[in-house]
């Protein structure tokens, strides 16, 4: 028996409880099946184990309940946020990270005030078409085909992680949804493991550019995703490409998730040509005791 210690972190907020939350786990010499298992007894979206990397200043590995992913946009900045409020980045402010999407960039702004934003690069982005029913994907979130915006494409989309970002009609079909993720596998037929990102132009916040929700995987062993960094990611490239025809000049979006769950968060995309990057903020909650 092993007795870890975890940090608990919410993202993409600095109010404790919202946001999203992930776990950090510091130990070292975990394998890959404690880490699996240190992840299912945590039972977050993600937890995140920072280990030692030949390629970049250091290596990150994300985990569901479920199974390893090879980016998590929230996981990557409770990682950062944990080192660097720890001591352990000492005075560096631009990083490296080793990832199963490649190696990224990081960069961390701290201001007088004491606030810390993380900014990280994430993978080029990439898109494929949905060729399923529109009809059985709209009934495997709980609403009807009717709801699905017809002037924008269903695409799987990817900066390191693919989702199916779904353009929805009006901001209040949000709060009618209901994922049957077991539904997912069928309806996803071109990749059967994605995840379900509903997304539309309407916004409780005025400042905001696009409100998003993301129902996960039901491979990943958990529902829904309060606040994602991979999903608002891609979902700035698609603002770019399909809905503002490729803008020559970098585009800032701020994406809000997680009203309907009371997990309310938010995310800066940035969009310059291919290169996306995503910026947030991050608090500490508590330690968890986890024995494996």
């Amino acid at each position: 028996m092993k007795k870890i210690i975890a940090f608990h972190y919410d993202v993409f907020s600095k109010e404790v409880n919202k946001g999203n939350p992930a776990g950090v786990v510091m130990e070292t010499g975990l394998s890959t099946e404690e880490m699996q298992q240190i992840a299912l007894e945590i039972g977050f979206n993600e937890t995140s184990f920072p280990v030692l990397s030949d390629k970049a200043d250091l290596q990150i590995r994300y985990f569901t309940p479920g199974h390893e992913m090879n980016l998590c946009g929230h996981g990557t900045m409770a990682t950062i946020y944990a080192l660097k409020t720890k001591g352990l980045l000492g005075d560096k402010e631009e990083l490296t990270i080793e990832t199963k999407a490649g190696i990224l960039p990081i960069r961390i702004q701290s201001s007088t005030n004491g606030d810390i934003s993380i900014t990280m690069k994430q993978a080029p982005p990439q898109f494929l078409k949905f060729t399923g029913s529109r009809k059985e994907l709209a009934a495997s979130i709980g609403l009807t085909e009717d709801d699905i915006e017809t002037e924008l494409p269903i695409l799987y989309g990817s900066t390191g992680t693919w989702t199916l970002l779904v353009p929805i009609k009006k901001l209040a079909e949000f709060k009618r949804m209901k994922p049957n993720n077991q539904m997912f596998p069928s309806v996803l037929q071109d990749l059967p493991t994605s995840s379900v990102h509903p997304f539309c132009l309407e916004t409780y916040d005025q400042n905001a550019h696009m409100h998003a929700r993301h129902f996960s995987s039901p491979f990943s062993g958990t529902i829904e995703d309060p606040v994602t960094g991979t999903g608002s990611g891609v979902m700035g490239a698609y603002y770019a490409r399909y809905i503002k025809n490729r803008p020559t000049q970098p585009l800032t979006l701020i994406v809000e998730q997680g009203q309907e769950i009371d997990k309310d968060g938010r995310v800066v995309v940035t969009v310059s040509n291919n290169d996306i990057e995503i910026t947030g903020q991050a608090v500490f909650v508590k330690e968890l005791k986890v024995t494996i």
